[in-house]
C-alpha cells in the first residue's frame, strides 16, 4: 500500500498534489495535517528507478479508435509528471498509487532490446509499425542514462521494421542519427505532443515535460533532417488550454510538420480526484466551470469510456473543437495524424544469438 507523502499541497517539480491509494488497495491511509507545517518547507519526492525483466515488451490493442494495434513501453511510471495522463491509473496495478508514486516511482525495462529481439524473431511473427510511447513517454529524463529507447530504436533500424513515436521531450532529437536513416527509407513517423503555448500553464500541467517552444523547435529540428513529424493537440482541457488550439496547428505548420492530431482529456478512475485537486489548487476560480465542461463532453460524466467519443467528447462543446481543428488543419496544410502509411515490406528478422552459431 501506498501512503500519502503529505497533506494535499504542491510538491516542486511534481505533477500530482497527493498519493492516493490505487482502486485495487483494500486499506486506506488519510494524510492529517498536526499543524507543524512551515510555509518555507520544501517537499521534493525523489525518483526511484527500479529494473524490470520484462517476460515481453510487444503489447498488442484491437482499440477501434487508436492508430495502431502493437505498442512497445521501456518504462513504467513517467517522470513528466503530467497531472492529466491517462498511464497514471496503470500504476495501481503494481500496488502503486497513480498520484506521486507514478511520477516518482518508476521502472525501467533493462532487457527491453534483448526481448523485443526475441520476439520479432519468432517465424510467427508479422511485421506492423510499432508505436513507441502509448501509454509512457520513451524520452522521458531517465531515458538519458537508461538508453532503452534508443536500444530499441537501433534493433528496428537495423531490421528495417517500421515505427512510430509518441513524445513531449526534446530528447528524441539526440537519436536524429537512427531515425534520419529510417525516414529515408519510410520506416518511420514522429508525433510531438503540444497542448498549450503557455509555459507558465505547462510548467503546471507537465512539470518535467519540455517547455512548448522548445517541442515547436524539436518539431523544426526534425523536419529540417527528414524525419515526418506531426503534432498532436492532446488533451485539450476545456476552458484551459484550449485557447491556444489554432495557434499549436499554425505554428505546426510553420515548423513543417506533416500532421495534426487531438484528443479532449480523459479522466477514468483515480485521475478523477487528482485532477480535481490540481484544479483545485491552481485554477480555484474556474475549476467548478472547467469540470462543469467536462461532463458536458461525456455525457453528463467525468469520464465515458465509450470507444465512440472518450477521445473527442460529445455534446456541442467536443463539436466546436473538433470544427476548429479541421478548419485549422486545413489552413495549415496538415492532414490527420495517423493516416501516414508505413513500409512493412522491407524488414527481415533479426538473427537469434546462438553458441552454435548460423549455418547460413
Amino acid at each position: 500500500m501506498s501512503h500519502p507523502i503529505s497533506p494535499i499541497r504542491p510538491h516542486k517539480g511534481r505533477g500530482a498534489l497527493s498519493n492516493p491509494e490505487g482502486r485495487f488497495e483494500t486499506t486506506r491511509a488519510t494524510a492529517e495535517d498536526d499543524g507543524w507545517y512551515r510555509e518555507d518547507e520544501v517537499i521534493r519526492p525523489r525518483t526511484e528507478i527500479r529494473e524490470e525483466l520484462a517476460r515481453s515488451v510487444i503489447s498488442k490493442n484491437d482499440s477501434p479508435d487508436v492508430g495502431f494495434d502493437r505498442a512497445l513501453n521501456p518504462f513504467r511510471g513517467c517522470e513528466h509528471g503530467c497531472i492529466y495522463c491517462y498511464a497514471r491509473p496503470s500504476h495501481a496495478y503494481l500496488n502503486l498509487s497513480p498520484g506521486l508514486d507514478f511520477e516518482t516511482k518508476l521502472f525501467a525495462k533493462s532487457n527491453l532490446e534483448e526481448i523485443l529481439r526475441s520476439e520479432i524473431s519468432k517465424r510467427s511473427y508479422v511485421c506492423k509499425p510499432i508505436n513507441i510511447g502509448s501509454n509512457t513517454d520513451p524520452y522521458q529524463p531517465i531515458e538519458k542514462e537508461w538508453r532503452l529507447t534508443r536500444a530499441a530504436l537501433g534493433l528496428l533500424n537495423a531490421c528495417n521494421h517500421p515505427c512510430t513515436i509518441v513524445t513531449k521531450n526534446a530528447l528524441i532529437e539526440r537519436d536524429l542519427d537512427i531515425l534520419a536513416p529510417m525516414a529515408e527509407r519510410n520506416l518511420v513517423q514522429v508525433f510531438v505532443s503540444i497542448n498549450s503555448l503557455d509555459n507558465k500553464l505547462a510548467a503546471k500541467l507537465e512539470p518535467r515535460a519540455s517547455a512548448p517552444h522548445r517541442r515547436m523547435q524539436a518539431v523544426r529540428n526534425l523536419h529540417d533532417a527528414g524525419v515526418p513529424v506531426g503534432v498532436l493537440v492532446a488533451p485539450i482541457i476545456p476552458a484551459l488550454n484550449e485557447k491556444d488550439l489554432e495557434g499549436i496547428i499554425e505554428q505546426a505548420g510553420v515548423n513543417g510538420a506533416n500532421a495534426i492530431g487531438y484528443t479532449c482529456i480523459r479522466l477514468p478512475h483515480e485521475l478523477k480526484q487528482l485532477f480535481r485537486e490540481w484544479l483545485d489548487q491552481h485554477y480555484p476560480d474556474r475549476a467548478a466551470h472547467i469540470m462543469s465542461l467536462i461532463q458536458q463532453m461525456n455525457g453528463g460524466k467525468d469520464y465515458d469510456s465509450n470507444f465512440a467519443t472518450r477521445m473527442r467528447g460529445q455534446g456541442v462543446f467536443a463539436d466546436i473543437i473538433r470544427k476548429r481543428v479541421h478548419v485549422a488543419a486545413r489552413k495549415a496544410g496538415l492532414h490527420r495524424a495517423w493516416d501516414t502509411v508505413l513500409d512493412t515490406s522491407q524488414f527481415v528478422p533479426p538473427r537469434v544469438h546462438s553458441p552454435q552459431g548460423q549455418l547460413f
